[in-house]
């Protein structure tokens, strides 16, 4: 975590869609920790654990919530921009291959279809 503090301008880099949030007092909010832009100095902040068995084997986002807790105000972002990368290349055609579904309304079914096997 890092603190900005002090007059002039920041810069802060984010993805997705980014949203601004203001807490009342005792207000909470619980959010996946890689979701937080930054908060306001008198938010309180603290991390749990989601539990069950079933989040921590198949939930796919982690182990771990921030809660916040108001008053102040919370930038929270959609998707991390290391989340947005592994979603593109996980997209991307590999090693020059043909790209499975560009321009075609049936995807790789078409291919089935129309006997272009050659992966």
């Amino acid at each position: 975590m890092q603190k900005l503090e002090g007059d002039g301008m920041a810069f802060v880099h984010a993805g997705g869609t980014t949203a601004r949030k203001e807490l009342q007092p005792g207000e909470k909010l619980k959010i996946d920790t890689g979701c937080i832009i930054g908060f306001s100095q008198d938010v309180n902040y603290d991390i749990e654990f989601v539990g069950g068995i079933k989040n921590t084997i198949f939930g796919g986002e982690g182990l771990f919530f921030a809660t916040l807790t108001g008053p102040g105000v919370v930038y929270v972002q959609s998707l991390p921009f290391s989340r947005l990368a592994n979603r593109v290349l996980a997209l991307a055609p590999r090693g020059g291959g043909k790209s499975k579904g560009e321009g075609s309304i049936l995807g790789g079914i078409g291919d089935l279809l129309d006997g272009d096997n050659s992966y």
